[in-house]
């Protein structure tokens, strides 16, 4: 085994075309270390209480999924595929629409490997959040359910990893503002602020984002891979909101605007971290900061950013998090009307004990939920 300990994360796109010869001896685990106060908690009340919480640790257990013998490897897309599905392609405009085919194509390869890649890195920031929560969460039912989400990131790594491997053959290094967000989020020594930070932001804008590959790919595992996601992610965002719901009552006023803060400069921080702009800016030859104005000032991409905050912000209503002094802070950012949103992932419990959906069941799905965005001008 090789370590190769850095300071910062790796700067360059990783290639997965391996060189003759390639074997266990050649890998080397390259990391980065970080350190944390962490303060942990010993729970002596083993009291099994029939809790909103026990029923999503036992759903958790009923319907864990193997990404190797659950998801069709088979239905992967090869290259010179569009990774998006044709109605979408037809509807292309600006830069990208102007390239040849061949390029195009080759840049929307790119484009998802960057964006399944944030997916990859997000998920292995879940998986120490979730690690840690196991120590410091202070209640028995607790630890439990991020024991169960612990694996649970585990085999979302394991299967975004294998795709980027097999599939995009590419992988791009973490976005700035997400590595800053966990950052944070891992060397706060508060076990609610990792809850706020990873469960509500984090988890709430992945699932918005999931549920976008889902509709827009052209890959019917890539459908099957982030469904299945999306499954557990749904549970994992009504446990924060659910535990963080009880706990945030007990603060005083000024630890209740401490922690408002601090969500409200974590949903600033993936406002920009959901802005692709170093690939535009390596590929067409412009500044990060001139594909930044583009985006910002694109009407379909304001509409994905309030799809993906539309999941956001009612969580952190119902959790008290919009306090008197941080919503003219969420006006600014043209937030606030998605705080009375139906949030599509709210607990239902009848929904979430369903049986794991089939391939041909998802794609189905797929469809009618690209179809309804469509109508709504999304894409």
């Amino acid at each position: 085994m090789k370590i190769k300990v850095v300071d910062n994360p790796p700067a360059d796109p990783r290639e997965f075309d391996l060189p003759e010869g390639f074997n266990e001896g050649h890998i080397e685990d390259v990391v980065e270390i970080f350190n944390t106060p962490l303060i942990g908690h010993y729970n002596w009340d083993y009291t099994d209480a029939d809790t909103r919480i026990k029923k999503l640790y036992e759903l958790g257990k009923k319907l864990n999924w193997d990404g190797s013998i659950d998801l069709d490897w088979s239905k992967a897309i090869k290259k010179g595929q569009a990774p998006v599905k044709a109605e979408l392609l037809a509807r292309m405009e600006g830069p990208l629409a102007a390239l040849p085919e061949e390029e195009r194509l080759e840049y929307l390869w790119h484009d998802q490997a960057w964006g399944l890649s944030q997916f990859l890195h997000g998920e292995q920031g879940a998986l120490l959040v979730a690690s840690q929560l196991v120590s410091c969460a202070p209640t028995y039912q607790a630890k439990l359910y991020a024991a169960s989400q612990t694996f649970d990131e585990a085999r979302h790594v394991e299967v975004f990893a294998r795709y980027i491997k097999e599939v995009s053959g590419v992988e791009y290094p973490i976005n700035k503002n997400l590595k800053s967000l966990i950052d944070k989020i891992l060397s706060d020594p508060r076990w609610d602020l990792k809850f706020i930070g990873m469960q509500i932001i984090i988890e709430g804008l992945a699932l918005a984002a999931f549920q976008t590959t889902k509709e827009t790919s052209n890959c019917a595992l890539l459908r099957q891979l982030v469904h299945y996601v999306i499954r557990d992610e749904a549970r994992h965002v009504t446990f924060g909101v659910n535990y963080l719901e009880d706990f945030l009552k007990t603060l005083t006023e000024e630890e209740v605007e401490d922690r408002a803060m601090f969500a409200y400069e974590a949903c600033v921080v993936m406002r920009d971290r959901i802005i692709n702009t170093e690939l535009p800016a390596r590929w067409f030859n412009i500044s990060e900061e001139e594909v930044r104005a583009m985006v910002v000032n694109d009407e379909s991409q304001d509409m994905f950013t309030n799809l993906l905050f539309s999941r956001v912000m009612p969580n952190l209503k119902r959790i008290g998090l919009l306090t008197d002094k941080v919503m003219p802070l969420y006006e600014k950012l043209n937030l606030t009307s998605y705080m009375d949103s139906e949030d599509e992932f709210e607990i239902e419990w009848a929904e979430l004990n369903k049986p794991l959906e089939t391939s041909s069941e998802i794609d189905q799905q797929s469809e009618k939920e690209l179809a309804a965005h469509t109508a709504q001008g999304l894409f």
